[in-house]
């Protein structure tokens, strides 16, 4: 392994290259074991005699370790990509939408959450924000290189967040950019001072009020999506995202949900998908989750410029209209 990959705060990274892009069943396996080794070992860290888990009672700290696939071919992903397009309304094309580049490279950054050394357990973990850039088109046929790694280890009042960042590459040249943002509940960085509030936790209800402590006053819909029971399922059956919180009542129950909820990113990329063409052919991709939406389910959406210049590119908000609250609030902007 040699390094040549920096994180965001400067660090080297070792790389480590795989021969092809993991499957997400095998790294779910592992997860649940994984996630199961560090919940024991929290609960017998204090237990003489009993010990735990290596990062129960010591520092957490992340692998200093970046995968990386160096040649992924596209040309076999025609009929993937149409079925991605009619699941998520996104117009033909032969270019590849930044929440698909996402789909593809999903399972590397979950094949370093499931790796011995990641402190953090995978299941549980809570999804706060994706911030995506498509910095150039990705086309049908083009042989990509894909790279993920863990980096921002950082304070949260409810526990850690830590970011998994993806990257596409075409021609040794940076394509596509996505950063996501987890929340690990009940852990804690004691050599961290301070507590980041700035993000609010994906399970609870957005504060109502603005920034002049108005109430939220949800604004006009453009457009109503109907969600039925299956939604999740149709989603992991494309992304492979296979989460049992997603895929039906009796498995999201054992995690504590009333009913299945749809995948984050499936919300995410329908609401890319509706900005349509005018994002252009590279654009930043930004949301952030609020209250997960319950399966089956109606979500209004309003997508609204974000001023009478278009190259400020479009916020959009989804609501649950009957509870008043958000599920997801965002922004597109042409780069």
């Amino acid at each position: 392994m040699t390094a040549v990959i920096a994180a965001s705060g400067g660090e080297g990274l070792d790389v480590e290259t795989l021969p092809a892009i993991p499957g997400l069943g095998g790294l779910y396996a592992r997860g649940a074991a994984s996630s199961g080794r560090l919940a024991a070992g929290r609960l017998t860290a204090g237990i003489p005699g009993l010990g735990g888990a290596a990062h129960a009672d010591g520092p957490l700290t992340l692998p200093s370790v970046a995968y990386r696939v160096a040649e992924v071919r596209t040309d076999h992903l025609a009929t993937h990509l149409r079925d991605y397009q009619r699941l998520l309304h996104e117009p033909g094309s032969d270019c590849l939408p930044a929440g698909y580049l996402h789909v593809l490279a999903f399972p590397l950054a979950t094949a370093v959450m499931v790796r011995g050394d990641f402190p953090l357990p995978l299941l549980g973990m809570v999804h706060l924000a994706n911030d995506v850039s498509l910095l150039r088109p990705v086309r049908l046929g083009d042989v990509i290189e894909v790279r993920a790694w863990a980096e921002s280890l950082r304070t949260h009042r409810r526990g850690v967040q830590v970011d998994l960042v993806a990257e596409v590459r075409v021609d040794d040249e940076p394509a596509w950019r996505g950063v996501s943002t987890y929340l690990a509940k009940g852990f804690r960085l004691d050599d961290v001072p301070g507590d980041d509030a700035s993000v609010p936790p994906a399970d609870a209800a957005l504060p109502p009020a603005d920034d002049a402590g108005a109430p939220w006053a949800p604004p006009l819909p453009t457009g109503r999506w109907t969600l039925p029971a299956g939604t999740g399922r149709a989603y992991a059956a494309l992304s492979g995202d296979r989460n049992p919180i997603h895929l039906s009542a009796l498995s999201a129950k054992a995690f504590g949900f009333p009913r299945a909820i749809a995948h984050g990113m499936y919300t995410a990329a329908r609401a890319l998908a509706e900005v349509g063409p005018q994002r252009g052919s590279a654009y930043r991709w930004q949301v952030d989750f609020a209250k997960p939406v319950l399966l089956p389910s109606t979500v209004d959406v309003a997508i609204t410029p974000a001023s009478t210049v278009p190259q400020d590119g479009f916020t959009f908000v989804g609501w649950n209209a009957a509870r008043g609250l958000r599920h997801f609030s965002g922004a597109v902007t042409p780069l």
